[in-house]
């Protein structure tokens, strides 16, 4: 059984920054593609951003890119999301996906991520 497991979500000042993981068991994690995706409140998910298996291509929607940065450490099957510079308006449910932006699908629990100004 996928197992998608997200941690770290907080209340932070605007501006701060925040870590959150997601602990992934049931498939071979380094053979999988993962991303980050996000939910406001009354809408659809959002993309955030995704990595390659190996961990050597990354990718970030144009909200994100040049704040938020995605790892993961395949030897503790663990997807990171390092978030600087943090807005009111990253406020979300932060979800770990299992796949690629196109190629999703399992989900995790999501966490809360509020960011207040």
């Amino acid at each position: 059984e996928v197992q998608l497991v997200e941690s770290g979500g907080d209340l932070v000042r605007s501006g701060g920054s925040l870590r959150v993981s997601c602990a992934a068991s049931g498939f071979t994690f380094g053979e999988s593609d993962m991303s980050w995706v996000r939910q406001f409140p009354g809408e659809g998910p959002e993309w955030v951003s995704s990595i390659s298996s190996s961990g050597s291509d990354t990718y970030y929607s144009n909200s994100v890119k040049g704040r938020f940065t995605i790892s993961r450490d395949n030897a503790k099957n663990m997807l990171y999301l390092e978030m600087s510079s943090l807005k009111p308006e990253d406020t979300a449910v932060y979800y770990c996906r299992r796949g690629g932006r196109y190629t999703m699908d399992d989900w995790g629990q999501g966490i809360q991520v509020t960011v207040y100004s």
